[in-house]
């Protein structure tokens, strides 16, 4: 029968498909799903997946990929609940027993502090990764003072205003503010009179900005500048606060400089220096003819860094800009189009005083606008914990910004400056103590090359502990590189990310193992890719059918041998079906069967693999021998060998009494239970009944003294007490109970909000008496019974809830 040639090409495709490329229906992801449309994929090809809203990847991203390889998808694709916290890990593969690293974001903080982690188990992540925000509590307000808003809870960032009574005046700060530490600055005070300061103290490497005068009256505020090459470090202004000056600012050496002026297209330097350039430093530039500056005209070095160049930009490409505002808003001016660099003034229907905009280049400066926005003052910088000492009682207007310094030993997290936003301090940094790391840990296929020391000494030995600022480098094993950079550094107690060593792609196998089938050959094949043999028929592989690349190198090749096997093996009584052969074929069964009054104990077949015959049929001998002894008892025609299924009959002597069944029965090679010849006396009804519970063995109407029974429970109940009873003087001994399981409750646990704490309980219906349920509150609440409530422990039907609030 011929196919046609169409047939044999999707035959041939289906083929190439199943083994050279990856279905999506062969990978599931929780909590995400694919972004592109595509249902299958070649080799090394890769793929794009989204996760829910709200959920991310391990890295911190909304989406993440995976590769097609010869073994699969990889890696796992995951998307992870993330709320209020951000991701502090490079990783994307988690093995058993890896934790994932989270930072809960600016005013929210887990259990344990800002940081926590979750760890990879068998089921999954051990828990959510869960931040609460943080409050500030209610201050307690002197009686004179007066505070606005009041509330009941204060949240980061929330700012309370302070004014006195009639006849009094405020002695330190207007406002303060809510942050993670809690309130700052301190909160003022009310008194009747107020003293006055003398000149403001001299500032090392910095002067009093204005003329100064003899006295100051309380709240007088003076500004500082520094000298050339300083900069300014905490607030440029203090203040006079009832005969005392707020805190000095200070003045720091720059010793950072600039080195090649950047350039400016279509335009030049008007005059330059040898460089390098210094701290305050300004170069000045022009622009090309017919081309017009857009910006400042100089930039300047600021701690080591140039300051935003200008734009030349062609004359005749200038922009125009239009006069936009309504009648309502504003009267009308004579034209709605004016030229580059033309200015206006317009009035408002609601203003009284004029407002004057410039156009540069298509957009007016500054905006157009009859909409008044009132900008509110930030009240005076935080004192922030391990930073150098910032008390000031001086507001800020919205966009000034104030330097930080940390304490000697502590190190900034975040930006060095804060600024001030809407009526309050945003982006506020934290001081964390330098602490030192302990021995990395190792990276698969590679070692550490060597340690450094941020302070430049070289270490030859590994110390088991390593300062702040310690770096690390590492090297990989030939056939591997580093994936990034190959340098870890100590910051703060934990080591930054550590690298990989990425094993090098392979090229197509060499050596040609005998008896087996052609390969398809890639041109290369990456780290981890597999290769499959197959052996010609009657030929089968000796040991893994596989190859693997492994940094560049394959591992050992397979080997065929033939697989035949010869001739049957003997098995006594057991008798092979069919025609016997001389060989037989790898994978090849033989099936037997036994005699008459024998049964097969195991497999009734054989098969040939790689040359040997597995399995091992045994006839087993079914009939039965002498029935059992019955003590005062005779066997009525007693045979010395019984068939199954056939029966010996007895008889008590008297004056003994028949208890249980008169008859046992050969059942394939053993017999039933045998009855008991007992005196009348002494005998007992069925045993007790029991809640719950039940006997193993079939209830008979009457048992002989010191006969026994077993009990057991029912699903999820315990037994307590002796689980036989015997039957003595015509009674039985004491039966044992059955403990209730305990109902766990969905309502209650939602009336007490509170979870279970590992997500493999949450499917538990029923918990047995002894089991220990442990218990989590749900997001945004706390815990308001101790913390070993949460640790329940279920005693006959009885369990205690923990609760949260």
């Amino acid at each position: 029968m011929r196919f046609p040639g169409e047939i044999i090409w999707l035959i041939l495709w289906a083929v190439c498909v199943s083994e050279e490329r990856c279905l999506k229906s062969e990978i599931t992801i929780e909590n995400g799903f694919f972004s592109e449309s595509e249902l299958a994929y070649p080799l090394n090809n890769k793929t794009q997946y989204q996760c829910k809203s709200g959920y991310v990847t391990p890295d911190g991203t909304t989406s993440g990929s995976v590769t097609c390889l010869e073994n699969g998808w990889s890696p796992q694709p995951t998307c992870i609940r993330l709320e209020n916290a951000k991701i502090r890990s490079n990783s994307q593969l988690f093995k058993v027993n890896d934790t994932l690293d989270y930072e809960c974001l600016d005013g929210f903080e887990s259990r344990d502090g800002r940081a926590g982690s979750i760890v990879c188990g068998n089921n999954g992540w051990s828990h959510t990764p869960e931040c609460y925000e943080i409050e500030c509590k209610v201050p307690e307000v002197e009686e004179n003072l007066i505070a606005d808003p009041r509330k009941d809870k204060y949240r980061v960032g929330d700012v309370l205003r302070f004014s006195c009574r009639s006849r009094l005046k405020r002695v330190g700060p207007d406002s303060v503010q809510c942050y993670h530490f809690g309130w700052s600055p301190n909160l003022p005070t009310c008194k009747e009179q107020t003293k006055q300061c003398a000149p403001p103290p001299q500032l090392l490497n910095g002067k009093v900005k204005e003329t100064q005068k003899e006295i100051y009256e309380h709240n007088d505020l003076v500004e500082y500048v520094c000298n050339t090459r300083f900069l300014m470090k905490g607030f440029k202004k203090i203040q006079c606060v009832d005969g005392q000056w707020t805190d000095l600012p200070m003045c720091i050496e720059v010793e950072s400089t600039c080195r090649d002026i950047p350039e400016l297209h279509y335009g030049s330097v008007v005059e330059s220096s040898a460089i390098p350039y210094r701290h305050g430093d300004s170069v000045e530039f022009n622009c090309m003819e017919d081309f017009t500056m857009i910006g400042h005209k100089s930039v300047t070095c600021i701690n080591g860094r140039w300051t935003p160049l200008p734009q030349c930009i062609a004359t005749d490409e200038l922009e125009k800009c239009k006069y936009s505002l309504t009648r309502k808003e504003a009267q009308p001016l004579g034209k709605t189009i004016y030229d580059h660099n033309q200015k206006i003034s317009y009035k408002c229907r609601e203003g009284i005083k004029p407002k004057h905009s410039t156009c540069i280049n298509g957009r007016w400066n500054p905006d157009l606008s009859c909409t008044e926005v009132s900008t509110q003052s930030c009240p005076p910088p935080p004192q922030i914990p391990n930073a150098q000492n910032m008390a000031t009682t001086v507001n800020y207007q919205d966009g000034e910004k104030v330097s930080v310094v940390c304490q000697d030993n502590y190190i900034i997290q975040g930006a060095e400056e804060i600024v001030c936003q809407d009526g309050s301090w945003q982006s506020i940094p934290r001081c964390a103590e330098k602490l030192g790391c302990p021995q990395p840990p190792p990276i698969e296929h590679g070692t550490i090359k060597s340690s450094e020391f941020s302070e430049g000494i070289k270490e030859t030995l590994k110390p088991k502990h390593y300062p702040h600022g310690s770096k690390l480098s590492y090297t990989c094993e030939d056939g591997f590189r580093i994936s990034e950079k190959e340098e870890i550094t100590c910051e703060v107690g934990k080591w930054s990310s550590l690298p990989l060593c990425v094993g090098l792609p392979c090229a197509p196998p060499e050596y040609v193992v005998p008896h087996s089938l052609p390969l398809h050959k890639s041109d290369t094949y990456q780290d981890g890719e597999e290769i499959v043999y197959k052996c010609e028929e009657g030929f089968g592989t000796n040991g893994s059918a596989s190859i693997k690349c492994l940094g560049g190198k394959w591992s050992h090749p397979p080997e065929c041998i033939k697989t035949d096997c010869f001739g049957l093996p003997d098995f006594g009584i057991a008798i092979p079906i069919g025609r016997k052969k001389d060989s037989y074929r790898s994978e090849e069964k033989v099936t037997y069967i036994c005699p008459n009054n024998y049964q097969l104990d195991g497999p009734n077949f054989i098969q040939c693999i790689k040359s040997q015959w597995i399995g091992k049929p045994i006839c087993k001998d079914i009939s039965c021998e002498n029935p059992p002894k019955v003590e005062n008892a005779i066997i009525l025609d007693e045979k010395p060998r019984y068939l199954p299924g056939e029966t010996a009959r007895y008889e008590c002597t008297e004056p003994f009494e028949l208890f249980g069944e008169v008859e046992v029965t050969c059942l394939d090679g053993y017999w039933s239970q045998p009855p008991q010849c007992a005196e009348p006396s002494g005998k007992c009804v069925s045993p007790p009944s029991i809640d719950n519970g039940d006997i193993t063995s079939f209830p008979l109407a009457v048992y002989a003294p010191g006969s026994s029974v077993q009990y057991k429970c029912l699903d999820f109940y315990v037994l307590q007490g002796p689980r036989t009873v015997t039957c003595r003087n015509g009674k039985w001994s004491t039966p044992p109970k059955c403990l209730e399981p305990c109902r766990l409750s969905a309502e209650m646990m939602r009336r007490q909000n509170i979870r279970f704490r590992w997500t493999h309980d949450t499917k538990m219906h029923y918990s047995a008496t002894g089991d220990v349920i442990e218990f989590d509150c749900l997001r945004g609440y706390r815990r308001k019974t101790p913390a070993h409530t949460f640790r329940a422990i279920c005693q006959d039907g009885k369990l205690l809830y923990p609760e949260c609030g």
